[in-house]
C-alpha cells in the first residue's frame, strides 16, 4: 500500500475518478496515527456511516469503537468506488477488511503490516471479516492477504448552513 499516505492517496484517486468531492481516508491504524482519530471528534458521533448509495451502515463513527461494537445493518451492501458490492463481488475472494486497531480504535504497533509498507507472510496486520458485520474483529493475518482497504469519507463538501 506504500504506507499510509499511499493507501490515503488511493482513497483520494478512487473518489475523484468517479466524481466524489470529500475527502477520503483509509480505514487504517498507522504509526502516527490511531483509527479513530481520522474523523473529527465535533463529527464522530452526529453522523451516520453510509456506503455510496446513501444507505445507513452504522448509526455514528463513535458507534464503531463502542463497548457493544455496533454490528454494520444486514442487507446494507458495502460498494466499492466503481459500485460493485464488496460482499458479494469474486473479484474480494476473502471479505476481509484490513485495520490494524485495537477494538477501541487504538493502533496495534505489532499488528499494521509495519506501517502498510509489508506484503510478506511473515508479518502480520489486524483485519475483521466483512461477513460478521464488526469492523474491528481482532484476527491476525498474514500481510501477504488481498484484503479490503475501506475508504471513509471524513469531510464532506456540503454546503455548510
Amino acid at each position: 500500500m506504500r504506507g499510509i499516505r499511499g493507501a490515503d492517496f488511493l482513497c483520494f484517486r478512487q473518489a475523484r475518478a468517479v466524481g466524489l468531492k470529500g475527502t477520503f481516508r483509509a480505514f487504517l491504524s498507522s504509526k502516527l496515527q490511531d483509527l479513530y482519530t481520522i474523523v473529527r471528534r465535533s463529527d464522530r458521533d452526529g453522523f451516520p456511516i453510509m456506503n455510496l448509495k446513501n444507505q445507513v451502515l452504522l448509526s455514528s463513527w463513535d458507534s464503531i469503537f463502542s463497548e457493544d461494537s455496533s454490528k454494520m445493518r444486514e442487507n446494507v451492501p458495502l460498494y466499492s468506488f466503481d459500485g460493485r458490492d464488496i460482499l458479494r463481488d469474486s473479484a474480494w475472494p476473502e471479505k476481509m477488511v484490513w485495520h490494524g486497531s485495537s477494538e477501541k480504535g487504538h493502533r496495534q504497533m505489532d499488528h499494521y503490516c509495519e506501517t502498510w509498507r509489508a506484503g510478506e507472510h511473515a508479518v502480520t496486520g489486524l483485519a475483521s471479516s466483512l461477513q460478521s458485520g464488526r469492523l474491528l474483529q481482532q484476527t491476525p493475518s498474514s500481510c501477504s492477504g488481498s484484503y479490503v482497504v475501506l475508504c471513509i469519507e471524513n469531510a464532506s463538501t456540503l454546503p455548510s448552513k
